[in-house]
């Protein structure tokens, strides 16, 4: 197995324990190195010091756990290895140039300061556009749902489409445009987890006779738009990449307000023929 194959793999196991002693014992351990060795080579196949990508990777999980849960700082600070609040403070600061309690505060979300996790040998990013939307009215249902960062990790193609079904209910066909406008927030009953709001859409011309629903008002402003296309089982994972590498790699700081989900379906798609592939307009509202 060449260098290059050695560290891919060594990042997948990285990626899944940090919240585990990661000393450079137990790292070489694993990758059945000398340590002196192990970090000669991860420094020549990724240009980063070992130890230094786990402390910013570990600060960069805890920087989400701030944002997207009300878990008490000194319980992120413990999970991701750092052995008092004072001493995560003084590394967050460092890496966010703001205070963990300021960080999880702000209205905005800025993702300057946040390590993305190294790709090796992976697909291309999906490709940006700026885009500024006028105001657009919808009808709709909005439904909630609750879940730990673990399980937003896991598919939601699921939840997706038994709200569809759900909302279309007993329509002849499926609309060639639907929406799906979405956003997060701390839960008020556990502090390990979110609450997700969810609401699916479609234009009033689209909207059948019989298709009960609310107004919804979209409003305008400015979004960073990603396109996709395939399977609706790998779209979670898409929306993960973008947040998780596009995102900061572009410095973007995302505003207040819903993530957008366009889809675009086969005139031939119905309830009982649900499509195999589709293509998906995502975008997040930004300020730039």
């Amino acid at each position: 197995m060449d260098q290059a194959s050695i560290i891919r793999d060594l990042l997948d196991w990285l990626e899944g324990h940090l919240d585990q002693p990661l000393s450079l014992d137990n790292v070489a351990a694993k990758a059945g190195y000398s340590k002196w060795h192990l970090q000669r080579m991860f420094k020549e196949v990724t240009g980063n010091a070992i130890g230094a990508y786990i402390r910013a990777r570990r600060l960069s999980k805890a920087a989400v756990a701030l944002r997207l849960t009300s878990r008490p700082i000194l319980d992120i600070a413990l999970q991701y290895r750092f052995d008092s609040q004072q001493t995560f403070t003084r590394a967050f600061k460092k890496q966010f140039n703001q205070t963990p309690a300021y960080y999880r505060r702000s209205e905005e979300w800025c993702s300057i300061g946040i390590c993305s996790p190294i790709r090796m040998g992976q697909d291309p990013l999906p490709e940006a556009h700026f885009v500024s939307i006028p105001e657009k009215q919808l009808v709709g249902i909005t439904q909630s749902y609750s879940c730990s960062l673990e399980q937003l990790s896991a598919s939601r193609s699921d939840l997706r489409k038994h709200f569809w079904t759900q909302y279309l209910g007993n329509v002849a066909s499926v609309p060639p445009v639907l929406y799906g406008l979405h956003h997060s927030r701390q839960s008020l009953d556990k502090d390990d987890e979110q609450d997700i709001l969810y609401t699916t859409a479609i234009s009033p011309e689209h909207r059948p006779d019989n298709l009960e629903g609310e107004p919804i008002t979209l409003k305008s402003g400015e979004y960073v738009q990603f396109n996709y296309e395939g399977a609706p089982e790998e779209l979670q994972r898409f929306i993960l990449t973008v947040y998780g590498t596009c995102v900061p790699k572009l410095g973007l700081t995302r505003r207040k307000g819903y993530d957008i989900e366009i889809f675009h379906l086969d005139s031939e798609a119905s309830k009982e023929n649900p499509p195999t592939t589709f293509r998906c307009e995502y975008l997040i509202p930004i300020i730039r």
